[in-house]
């Protein structure tokens, strides 16, 4: 009896850890991208009906994120879901600036991202440390954010929309794809590659392939980049491939190899993407991702070119809202001022 009894007590001693794994699995999971709001009574027709867009909102350049919000809601008529992601100091403040400005009417969800999730996973770089913000990292975690909708737009807060978003939400992935990009050598021909010093557009900028892991990868290092700030996005098929596992995992390879070429290319956001996707992406229309505008101020396109243009990124360390930049008239036209008064523009006559 003594026997059967202390078989019971190891019996239910398994069975109360086995819960709690699986609690402690659902809670971490929850953690990582938490909606502020739980209204979950949309019904599945009024979500058919949306194109969902994911935009961070970062603490320094939370004005960024209001104007590139502001092009896309005033350039449509479709009904867009902005999920907008932040860490838990700012929420207060995103959720203030949106109602206490001409954002009001949009329809939003402000998002939570638990940094803790990149934790052990991010190697410091002091040659471009904006390129480790948390924030950076939230395209990887796309499945753990949206839950209810198929196919989704992320957009980086450097750019505005002068286009009908519906137009890139429309753009077709081909079957087994999970995301479609730009192709780095599919830039406009007014978009000279020579005229930007520095800028790299093949693999070789991005991965460092003196290392033995690089080179078993079988990646010829003149293969044309992609630029992942602009994601068209099929939720079932990342989920499937499991790439947010796929990128994880060479993120952490990062940490114990030092693979990536960071200071020469995107930073460590970007080189996971391009190893992942390999092969295995769609491609956006050009004039859809019209980029590198914060790459040298002292380079200008024509007015025609930039009119012609239906999204403008300005990739590079010379944003529209500091000094010295490019074609900040441009972005300026959708700037939505801080209703708190913290974000300013950094310009000579402002």
């Amino acid at each position: 009896m003594a026997l059967l009894r202390k078989i019971n007590q190891v019996l239910l001693f398994l069975l109360i850890v086995t819960i709690c794994g699986i609690l402690y699995k659902k809670v971490h999971r929850g953690t990582v991208l938490r909606n502020e709001t739980d209204d979950d009574s949309e019904t599945p027709e009024d979500m058919e009906d949306e194109i969902p867009v994911v935009i961070c909102a970062a603490a320094g350049r939370m004005g960024a994120a209001m104007a590139a919000i502001n092009s896309i809601y005033s350039n449509t008529d479709a009904n867009i879901l902005f999920y907008v992601v932040g860490l838990r100091n700012t929420l207060s403040r995103i959720r203030k600036w949106i109602e206490h400005s001409k954002l009001r009417e949009i329809n939003f969800k402000i998002v939570e991202f638990n940094p803790m999730v990149l934790k052990g996973k991010i190697r410091p770089d002091s040659a471009r440390p904006e390129l480790l913000q948390p924030l950076n990292f939230v395209r990887f975690y796309l499945p753990l954010l949206i839950h209810q909708h198929e196919k989704v737009i992320y957009l980086d807060d450097d750019v505005i929309v002068q286009g009908d978003i519906q137009e890139l939400y429309d753009t077709t992935l081909a079957l087994g794809h999970a995301a479609a990009f730009s192709d780095d050598c599919d830039l406009p021909s007014s978009q000279d590659i020579h005229r930007l010093v520095g800028l790299q557009n093949t693999y070789m900028g991005y991965l460092d392939y003196r290392k033995k892991t690089i080179k078993d990868l079988g990646i010829s290092p003149s293969t044309c980049s992609f630029n992942p700030g602009v994601i068209v996005a099929n939720m079932t098929e990342w989920k499937h491939q499991r790439i947010t596992k796929q990128l994880e995992k060479w993120m952490q390879k990062n940490v114990e190899e030092n693979l990536y070429s960071s200071s020469l290319g995107g930073g460590v956001a970007t080189s996971p993407m391009l190893i992942v996707f390999h092969g295995k992406y769609s491609t956006i229309n050009p004039l859809w991702h019209i980029r590198h505008l914060g790459w040298n101020p002292d380079t200008r396109y024509s007015e025609h070119f930039l009119q012609e243009a239906k999204l403008l990124h300005w990739n590079g360390r010379h944003k529209p809202w500091d000094f010295p930049s490019v074609h900040n008239d441009l972005w300026e036209s959708w700037f939505v001022p801080d209703p708190a008064g913290i974000f300013k523009l950094h310009h000579p006559n402002s």
